[in-house]
């Protein structure tokens, strides 16, 4: 059985988001295109988004350091370390609102 610490990933992706232009860090944990669950952990620091975008189908977003908002048409999340969301099947955004980590998880359809 394989594990990895997610506090270690958390700082190691947090140091490359500050030092990036983009400000922003991410790796998949587990999963991809032939897997039905994949995760990916997002760094941002503070005051940087993901930029608009659609919904990448059925979703959940986990907090894991920091705090961020979820921006989805009207409708806005608020979430610190800890909180999780149900991302909504529309276009978001993400803002970090300090410096900040997150796990996206995301349901695959696999082809037939």
């Amino acid at each position: 059985m394989d594990g990895l610490s997610l506090s270690a990933l958390v700082d190691e992706h947090l140091a490359i988001a500050r030092e990036h232009g983009s400000g922003r860090s991410a790796v998949t944990v587990h999963g991809g295109r032939e897997h039905h669950l994949r995760q990916t952990l997002i760094a941002l620091a503070e005051g940087r988004s993901l930029g608009e975008h659609d919904s990448p189908g059925e979703a959940t977003l986990q907090v894991l350091r920091g705090r961020v908002r979820l921006h989805a048409g009207d409708d806005a999340w608020e979430g610190a370390a800890g909180d999780y969301v149900l991302i909504p099947p529309r276009r978001h955004d993400l803002v970090a609102l300090e410096d900040a980590a997150v796990l996206l998880t995301v349901a695959n359809r696999l082809a037939d």
